[in-house]
């Protein structure tokens, strides 16, 4: 049986350096713990690449290691590399996956424009899995996308939907091009989203949670809507409106 027992083993050093966006980087790995995320990434083909195990968890017969390196560690192990307040004794190293936009021809886009909260992000792209969005466009200045809180907040949605970092001006002319409308959101110069009919195929961009989406990226919309404010609240949580207008303008 392959077991670790000391945090200062070489491979723990170097797992832990996957808690740093650096080393995700460098690498093209991140690290993923618990068993609801584990079992949703081994649902997908050659994306983890090793399992690591404290002494006390056993796996669900339902999962599948075929082929996966599993190596068993001490609770010193886990408790090294793990990003959490209460581990579960269960860890994964996997790859990032690369993804086409051509190629996955999406006709239902989130465009999200420097939203900094990793769980902002990651409910984002919950909430775009469970409307059925074809996929995720992160623009600059957004939390890492393998951010262990970013991927914590998508309970697993990250493996089930292309999520690509891209120039955003440059996805909006695409789209324009594909005939896919972009809707922007702005109080400044929009429409309130109820005002707008649902569609096949649209783009919604969404922007940071102080200054909102970028003017330059806004004059390239196809058109701008609002949320409507009835109470005293100044603005809604980009995540939440996010959700709203993803169900509103899908047919």
């Amino acid at each position: 049986m392959n077991y670790i027992e000391s945090a200062k083993n070489p491979k723990v050093k170097q797992w832990k350096k996957l808690l740093t966006k650096k080393e995700r980087d460098k690498t093209g790995k991140f690290l993923i713990e618990g068993f609801h995320l584990v079992e949703e990434a081994l649902k997908e083909k050659n994306l983890v690449q090793q399992v690591i195990l404290s002494q006390e968890v056993e796996v669900p017969l339902r999962f599948k290691l075929d082929g996966i390196e599993v190596i068993h560690a001490a609770n010193d192990v886990l408790n090294a590399i793990s990003d959490t307040e209460t581990p579960q004794g269960i860890v994964a190293i996997c790859g990032q996956k690369q993804v086409d936009i051509n190629e996955s021809n999406p006709a239902r886009l989130l465009l999200i424009d420097a939203v900094q909260d990793p769980g902002n992000i990651g409910t984002m792209i919950r909430t775009a899995d469970a409307a059925g969005m074809d996929a995720v466009i992160l623009g600059e200045g957004c939390a890492d996308l393998y951010n262990p809180k970013t991927i914590r907040s998508t309970q697993g949605s990250v493996f089930h939907l292309p999520i690509l970092k891209r120039n955003l001006a440059e996805t909006i002319d695409w789209l324009i091009t594909r005939d896919i409308p972009v809707y922007g959101t702005a109080l400044d110069g929009g429409v309130s989203f109820e005002e707008t009919e649902k569609s096949e195929a649209f783009a919604l961009l969404v922007g940071n949670e102080g200054q909102g989406v970028s003017k330059d990226l806004l004059s390239k919309a196809t058109k701008n809507l609002y949320i409507p404010i009835y109470g005293k609240s100044e603005s809604l949580n980009v995540g939440i409106a996010a959700g709203i207008l993803m169900y509103h303008l899908r047919k």
